[in-house]
Order: C-alpha cells, then structure tokens, then sequence
C-alpha cells in the first residue's frame, strides 16, 4: 500500500499526529499533514496525493470547502473526518465529493475501509471518465468521418456506400486511420 499517498488536515495537533502514525503504521505515505483547511488545498496541489483526510472544522477553510476546491481541482478523493454525524453534513460532504465520512472518534478498524473505499472510488471515477473521453472522440471522429462523407457525396456525386468506401479503401492503403483521411477530404487534399 505504500504507494498510496495521503495528505492529512486536522486543526487538533494530537489527533493529527495519531491519524498521521495509524496511517504511516498501515503502509500509507503520509506525505503532508496540516491543520488549516487552505493549507490543505495548497498541499493536494503540490503533492497531488491519491487521498486527502479531512476534518471538517478548521480554521482557514472548512473542510467541505477545502473538499469541493480539492475535487474540482486534483484527481485526489477525500475522506471527511467529523465529532458530528448530522445527516445534513453527511450530504454537504457528499455533495463536495468526499467519498467516505468518519465519525470521531474513530477506530483504526474503520479507519482503513473508509481510505481503501474512496481510494476505489477514486479508480472507479477515473476509469468512468476515462470511458467517457474515449467515447466523446469516437462520437468526434464519427461526425468528422460523416461530415467528409457528405462533401465527397455533394461535391464527387458519390453515394453513401462509395464515400464510405472510399474513405476506408484509402485509410487501408496508406495505413493510416480513416479520421485521418476525413480530415484530408475536408481540407480538399483528398478527393476519388
């Protein structure tokens, strides 16, 4: 697990310095700890951790507006940490993005699955996102490669069939990608 690299934000020294010893002592990286809220925002953007703990009172910053700076701005999940399990801070969090929440005081049997948990939710929305841009350039390439088609069908009389098959035929022939080649028919460096 050492390679999981954490920041820690908690306005009391004492439970800092534990939380920082339970996590180091359970293989984390512990490569920051601090007890203000925008110093915490300022160190996910230097270290760019994979996790940042939170408290959720600390001068500075509150720890659910250092969570909503931190996911808009650092691929890093948060766990909250709070003396108060109000269902409404539950969702203030969750609708900052933190993606697990411990109440205080916490054992260190609770708090591993709340790491390990939003360190997979973390994975899970990046390979969401990651899924989500591949398909966004297909769906561009897909117009790109309509929108060369067309031009070959207004301009060369070619029907669709022909126009496709001129694309792929001449994508094949030059190894390159039909994207490629739709640009090419576009810039009218490229006609049958």
């Amino acid at each position: 697990m050492s390679d999981i690299r954490v920041v820690v934000a908690e306005d009391e020294a004492i439970i800092r310095m534990d939380l920082v010893e339970m996590l180091r002592e359970e293989g984390y990286d512990v490569v920051a700890d601090t007890g203000r809220g925008d110093d915490a925002v300022a160190l996910v953007m230097e270290h760019r951790p994979d996790l940042a703990l939170l408290d959720v009172k600390m001068p500075g910053m509150t720890g659910i507006e250092a969570a909503r700076e931190i996911t808009a701005l650092a691929d890093t999940a948060v766990v909250m940490l709070t003396a108060f399990s109000q269902r409404e801070l539950i969702h203030e969090a969750s609708d900052a993005g933190a993606m697990a929440y411990l109440v205080k005081p916490y054992q260190r049997e609770e708090l591993v699955p709340a790491v390990e948990l939003a360190i997979a939710r973390r994975r899970e929305a990046a390979a969401l996102r990651s899924e989500l841009d591949a398909a966004e350039q297909r769906f561009e390439e897909r117009k790109t490669i309509d929108r060369a088609k067309g031009k070959l069908i207004d301009e060369h009389g070619l029907s669709e069939r022909d126009a496709f098959t001129f694309l792929q035929r001449s994508a094949m022939s030059s190894r390159r990608r039909m994207i490629d080649v739709a640009h090419e028919v576009l810039a009218g460096d490229a006609t049958p």
